[in-house]
């Protein structure tokens, strides 16, 4: 199949798109359902099917959530509620959706998008892609392969969870001004290179919208290490899920 619809679980809210996955073209609009917070399993089983029922789709779905999944269960939730432990996501979502779906983290999702179609596409060695959001999701891609369910935003960095520090929501908890809170992004990315040694590092999530990332990304500064933005914006979860689903 050339075209799979791909939904992106957010804080505020899923959203989802047909994707063209040859070239991680929008098919149709995106299409977001405002997300209860906390999101329980249930509820969200229902959103996305909300969202397939919206673009009257049939065939594969991929979903990308904040969370590790293992074999298609969930086994985190830092950012997500506790009920979702151990919570059979692909068996959840199948039941809404009535076809097959392909579940990953949401980060390694937009990951996918950006090795293979976006800015890191042909990139030899390591690329590391964060999430600056809520938390910082992170996805790791070596050589064109994912290293699934990383969390680097649970490094610990200045005494504390690294998305405590430098996650776009401790620029918003703490009303920092641009210039000091890209201090930190950089001092959390020396980090990221020293421990790995990328040959890319990608930053995306809510913040890398059109509007936002000019005031922020130009401060963004890193030694040794090239650093983008997604090419694919806040829709790169939703073109990866897209792509994950394709896979398979």
């Amino acid at each position: 199949m050339s075209e799979i619809l791909g939904i992106d679980i957010g804080g505020s809210g899923a959203k989802g798109a047909v994707i063209d996955v040859r070239t991680g073209e929008m098919i149709t609009e995106r299409y977001k359902v405002p997300t209860p917070e906390p999101v329980l399993p249930a509820r969200l089983g229902e959103i996305v099917g909300e969202i397939v029922s919206h673009h009257n789709w049939s065939g594969p779905v991929g979903v990308a959530m904040p969370a590790i999944v293992r074999n298609g269960v969930v086994a985190s939730a830092a950012n997500i509620h506790h009920d979702w432990m151990g919570v059979d996501g692909v068996s959840l979502f199948e039941h809404h959706v009535l076809d097959r779906v392909v579940l990953l983290n949401d980060a390694d999702a937009a990951a996918i998008a950006e090795s293979r179609l976006g800015v890191g596409e042909g990139v030899a060695g390591l690329m590391a892609l964060l999430t600056l959001g809520t938390g910082i999701g992170s996805g790791l891609v070596l050589d064109g392969k994912l290293l699934p369910n990383s969390e680097l935003g649970h490094l610990e960095f200045h005494g504390d969870d690294a998305e405590r520090y430098a996650a776009a929501s401790a620029r918003e908890r703490e009303a920092l001004p641009w210039e000091e809170w890209t201090a930190r992004v950089n001092e959390f990315l020396a980090h990221i290179v020293f421990i790995f040694s990328p040959q890319l590092i990608v930053l995306g999530g809510g913040i890398a919208k059109e509007g936002e990332s000019q005031e922020w990304f130009p401060l963004i500064r890193v030694e040794h290490t090239r650093v983008a933005l997604t090419e694919f914006r806040n829709n790169a979860g939703i073109v990866g899920a897209a792509l994950a689903a394709a896979d398979t």
